[in-house]
């Protein structure tokens, strides 16, 4: 017997820490769809304390709350719609998981949990069984893993529950619940974006879905925390592996539609769903779906605009030198905080161009941009002065250049303590492979929205947002790059082009592969060695640098953890 099953994947964009706050959210989404007539609304992984608490973990005081909100929770919410909500479960005894531990997390028996909320009562619970520990990723860290399958009949409906890596497996935990006898698979998420990542979620929601002949319900967390980003993009996939309806990419959302489900036994008592006159429902109509490069460019803006309002920032501060790399990062704040909030300062030096000079302020016209010109002349003139008797027989080289990046860097940090703003720091992914971002100069500031985004993909944004209206000069797009800081200087001169360079630092630093590799690609050995080098030693800047988003399949940060110190040369 076939009956329809009127489901939502509740989307929503919760904060770390904010507990109170996550769970009005998703009371708001939990009633919108019980006014629709849902039987059943699943929300994120770890919806109520926010994914991922990384070390608020180790407090009690913060796990107790969570789990606190979770009965508020289920007392609160609508009694006639069954809701799967994420959340941190302390099993309350300790745990031979974590004996090697530390003494101070050693009595933890945490887990990553779903509860099933239904009729003003948690149902049933859900442990999450396989715990990431790759990547971003530090589960094992915190949690337990149990092996448990829950299935629950709601309005005779068998529905399986599952959170995010059990479904990165064949004949796992998706498997098993489908052999328990779920007709319906709840899978709650916590998947950070990168370029590409929708087509390898989609290939194993689709494979889990056709395979066990189940309807996949798969729930993503939306917005930016620290140095990742999640894009939502939830979605409804079919036991013949269709993608049936979509959440939106990274805004919040209510995804609502009807399965026609097959009703079967389950060995577990039944939920009530929906017992109302059950509304007429519209049908659902994806969002557009944005292109590779508009992806990008509204992953980095929601991970800028997340950034900086919750920690405090309306405002915000960057430098214009009529690059590309600070035109792209003014638009990006910009679209993220809106442009009157932004304030672009222009630094110029004795070696500033004059096209650069004009690029820069036809930049801050265009946007909308609060604008100020700070010359370093002068700045340049008394450090020259100060240190001329501790220079006396050294000949003038990159440290000259250096002064002249450290004293911008001294001027946007004095702006952004005189207007309570943060600064955003310009560099891109390829500077920061190979240390041509200057520490305690250009990189000075509190996040850095471009920070993985390779040379090339920078160009790609700033043509897709000129595209948008009148922002990125053209000059900004065509002048070969150059950081200005000598005469006729140009990247090229100590760097290959970026078009090489990307790819070498694609396949040396995301794909692990070895100089020989590189060099078997047609690369010539002495640049590829060079480059490697350049890689290796800039590690201790990058140690040192603001948080921005990960683009990109492995970001530096807590992605590539490889040493400082190292005596490897490939």
């Amino acid at each position: 017997m076939t009956t329809s099953f009127r489901v939502a994947l509740g989307q929503v964009h919760a904060q770390v820490g904010d507990i109170d706050g996550n769970v009005a959210r998703i009371l708001e989404q939990w009633r919108e769809a019980n006014a629709a007539g849902c039987d059943l609304i699943v929300f994120t992984e770890l919806a109520v304390p926010g994914y991922l608490p990384e070390d608020l973990l180790l407090k009690p005081e913060f796990v107790a709350a969570n789990m606190a909100a979770v009965e508020d929770l289920a007392a609160a919410g609508p009694k006639d719609t069954v809701a799967v909500v994420g959340y941190a479960r302390d099993g309350g005894a300790p745990s031979e998981y974590h004996q090697t531990w530390d003494v101070a997390v050693s009595t933890l028996d945490l887990h990553n949990s779903a509860a099933v909320l239904s009729n003003g009562r948690v149902a049933a619970v859900y442990d999450k069984w396989r715990l990431p520990n790759y990547g971003v990723f530090d589960e094992a860290r915190y949690f337990v893993p149990e092996d448990d399958p829950i299935v629950v009949r709601v309005a005779g409906v068998p529905v399986g529950i599952t959170i995010c890596e059990d479904m990165w497996v064949d004949q796992g935990p998706l498997h098993v619940a489908a052999q328990a006898g779920a007709r319906v698979i709840a899978n709650l998420n916590a998947s950070p974006w990168h370029v590409g990542k929708r087509a390898a979620r989609e290939q194993w929601a689709c494979r889990h879905a056709v395979e066990d002949s189940t309807w996949l319900l798969y729930c993503n967390v939306l917005g930016g925390q620290d140095d990742v980003v999640f894009d939502g993009d939830s979605m409804i996939v079919g036991p013949d592996g269709a993608v049936l309806a979509r959440g939106a990419q990274f805004e919040e959302d209510l995804v609502i539609v009807d399965l026609p489900v097959e009703e079967a036994e389950a060995a577990a008592p039944d939920l009530d769903g929906f017992g109302g006159e059950r509304p007429a429902l519209a049908a659902h109509v994806d969002r557009p779906r944005l292109d590779p490069v508009a992806e990008v460019w509204q992953g980095v803006v929601r991970a800028t605009r997340d950034y900086c309002h919750r920690n405090g920032f309306t405002d915000a501060i960057v430098g214009l030198s009529g690059g590309i790399d600070s035109a792209v990062t003014a638009a990006i704040a910009a679209d993220a905080l809106g442009g009157e909030n932004v304030l672009g300062v222009l630094m110029p030096s004795p070696y500033s161009s004059d096209h650069s000079i004009s690029d820069a302020q036809r930049l801050a016209d265009n946007l909308g941009l609060q604008s100020m010109t700070i010359p370093i002349n002068d700045g340049m003139k008394a450090l020259d002065q100060m240190l001329a008797d501790a220079f006396v027989g050294l000949e003038p080289d990159i440290t000259e250049e250096n002064i002249q990046a450290r004293l911008r860097g001294i001027t946007l940090m004095a702006l952004s303590n005189k207007r309570r703003a943060i600064v955003l720091t310009t560099g891109n992914k390829s500077e920061y492979a190979v240390g041509y971002a200057t520490l305690y100069g250009d990189m000075c500031g509190g996040f850095a929205p471009i920070k993985d985004v390779p040379k090339m993909l920078v160009y790609d944004l700033a043509r897709h947002r000129a595209s948008l209206g009148p922002s990125i000069p053209e000059g900004s797009l065509t002048k070969p790059p150059s950081a200005e800081l000598r005469p006729g200087q140009l990247d090229q001169d100590t760097l290959p082009p970026y078009e090489i360079l990307d790819k070498l630092i694609q396949g040396y630093v995301e794909q692990d592969r070895s100089i020989a590799d590189l060099v078997s690609d047609g690369h010539d050995e002495a640049m590829v060695r060079h480059v490697v080098q350049l890689i290796d030693r800039a590690e201790y800047k990058r140690r040192q640098a603001p948080p921005g988003p990960k683009v990109t399949t492995k970001a530096f940060g807590r992605e590539r953890r490889v040493p400082i110190t190292s005596g490897w040369r490939g």
